[in-house]
């Protein structure tokens, strides 16, 4: 039978112990993306929005979750981060609808991995901006978040063919 890192000898959930591996410089970079409609582009970007500057928010709801992650995963450890940063990117597709791209990236020097706090920073931002902008359209379409690349630990590098 195949052993599994996250279950104990009695087949319970466990937290895999990182205190012998060791502390190297790790970061991942994780995206996800929000489509708007021109009328939530045209508030966001002029900050028109009743509830407030929508970017700002939303990069620090994404700074928050990236902290947290261990809070809200339950395998997760309690990472000290070094660097969180998002940012943002607009493109124009079809039908006058706007795609806002999110990047998050985490940066920690530690004994285990810092991926999930990246997809989380990049899915909290974009859970953001769509809670900022629902009152004006509620067809708003969160699209696809994954890990665009990874460095350190002990499985190495990882880099997303795009």
């Amino acid at each position: 039978m195949a052993e599994f890192t996250h279950f104990n000898e009695q087949g319970r959930a466990k937290m895999v112990d990182v205190s012998e591996k060791p502390e190297t410089a790790r970061t991942a970079i994780a995206r996800s993306s929000i489509t708007v409609s021109k009328e939530i582009y045209d508030k966001i970007v002029n900050n028109e929005m009743k509830k407030g500057d929508v970017l700002a928010v939303a990069q620090v709801a994404a700074i928050m979750a990236a902290k947290k992650t261990w809070d809200l995963i339950p395998m997760c450890h309690p990472i000290p981060l070094t660097g969180v940063d998002i940012r943002f990117s607009w493109e124009q597709i079809v039908n006058g609808q706007y795609t806002l791209h999110i990047e998050a990236l985490v940066k920690t020097k530690g004994s285990t991995g810092v991926e999930m706090e990246a997809l989380t920073a990049a899915s909290v931002c974009a859970l953001t901006i769509y809670d900022m902008c629902k009152a004006v359209d509620k067809g708003m379409v969160i699209g696809s978040t994954f890990l665009v690349e990874k460095t350190g630990g002990k499985n190495g590098d990882f880099k997303r063919e795009m």
